[in-house]
């Protein structure tokens, strides 16, 4: 059977050249469309996502509203350099306030019921307590408040955590809903105008002098003057030559617990284990250490191999999760580089990219996203 042509008003309605289209309808593609309407509310702007839902990692990742523990940013000072760590830290605090600003806590279900990092004896905690007051010092200059990590230690048992020995405490960080938060921010963006495709992948492109196009697993082009491409961690499936490479995370989440002592967010293993309360069940995610190849990877399935290890972090480190059976799995994909930081860049005149949000997008995305609508604005 012959495809069915499209209408003279579908064609001018949708299938019509735009200014700019946005590739990834996720936190950093949403961002970037709500900054470019607001600087420029004639725009014709469009959002192409390749899911039903944002699968990416916007709405599968951990729900974290974090901008670094401490035994990860002091690791950041060595690879980075303290000035590069410290700009990437204020860039996820500044992040983070935006989205606060713009959306109420009942809306998105924020909690600022803060962060912990969870340490054993050893080395590596001896040398970030030799460097606590100094990074305390730099941080305090970021976000106004002192000291922003404290030891608390006596928290351990009361949060129902074992075979830990120390516990680091931030009050600045917090959870959230991430499908609320993206769901909040969709409707921001289709109430100024933008619009969005939905489950259409673009499976090819080229730049002409005047415009860009697109070509659609769906059957038809796109064309604008202007793309923006937001899919970090499938970004290297259309644009050669990035520093940047899939990661996939994985999440498990318990059944509820009755009596949940665990409040809180936190991370162990310089970020490659993380977990939450989520109401009375725990959030649990990471293990990618464990099969770090085999994680390189844009699949959204889970494995034997990570989730098993996830289990048996979770019978070991949280007493109450014993015995407790899992009612959700699932994984996304994040983006690493050899590099932290995001890459904001143009390609050309009319191609620009955002992506490479090293796993911590919900706090990054906003500042991204503004950094993106500037260099593309500014280019206008």
């Amino acid at each position: 059977m012959e495809q069915a042509t499209f209408s003279i008003w579908e064609q001018e309605a949708y299938l019509c050249s735009r200014d700019i289209i946005i590739v990834g309808g996720g936190l950093v593609g949403l961002w970037s469309a709500w900054f470019l309407k607001q600087s420029r509310p004639d725009l014709d702007i469009a959002i192409v996502e390749r899911g039903q839902l944002p699968m990416g990692a916007s709405t599968r990742n951990a729900g974290f509203a974090c901008f670094g523990s401490p035994g990860e940013i002091l690791e950041d000072y060595k690879t980075m350099g303290r000035d590069q760590a410290l700009e990437l830290v204020e860039m996820r605090y500044k992040g983070l306030k935006i989205l606060r600003r713009h959306f109420p806590p009942g809306l998105i279900n924020f909690e600022a019921c803060g962060g912990y990092e969870c340490f054993s004896t050893g080395k590596q905690y001896d040398d970030l307590m030799n460097g606590l007051d100094g990074l305390n010092k730099d941080l305090a200059d970021i976000t106004g408040y002192k000291p922003v990590f404290s030891p608390s230690d006596s928290s351990l048992e009361d949060l129902g955590l074992t075979g830990f020995d120390h516990l680091l405490f931030n009050p600045l960080e917090g959870a959230l809903h991430s499908g609320l938060l993206v769901r909040a921010l969709t409707q921001m963006v289709l109430s100024m105008g933008v619009t969005i495709f939905t489950d259409t992948q673009i499976v090819g492109w080229d730049e002409s002098s005047t415009s860009i196009n697109l070509q659609t697993d769906r059957g038809f082009a796109l064309h604008a003057e202007q793309v923006l491409w937001c899919t970090n961690g499938f970004a290297v499936e259309l644009i050669k030559g990035l520093d940047l490479t899939p990661a996939r995370g994985q999440v498990l989440v318990t059944e509820p617990i009755a009596g949940l002592s665990l409040k809180g967010t936190f991370h162990f293993d310089q970020g490659y284990y993380y977990f939450r309360h989520l109401g009375d069940r725990i959030l649990l995610g990471g293990a990618r250490n464990q099969d770090i190849e085999t994680e390189t990877s844009t699949a959204l399935q889970t494995t034997d191999t990570i989730q098993q290890a996830l289990e048996s972090f979770l019978e070991t480190h949280i007493t109450q999760a014993k015995g407790i059976s899992i009612s959700h799995r699932w994984a996304g994909v994040m983006a690493m580089g050899n590099e932290k930081k995001p890459i904001i860049q143009a390609l050309s005149p009319r191609v620009f990219c955002a992506v490479r949000m090293s796993g911590v997008g919900v706090a990054i995305a906003p500042l991204v996203g503004q950094k993106a609508a500037d260099l593309i604005t500014r280019i206008n």
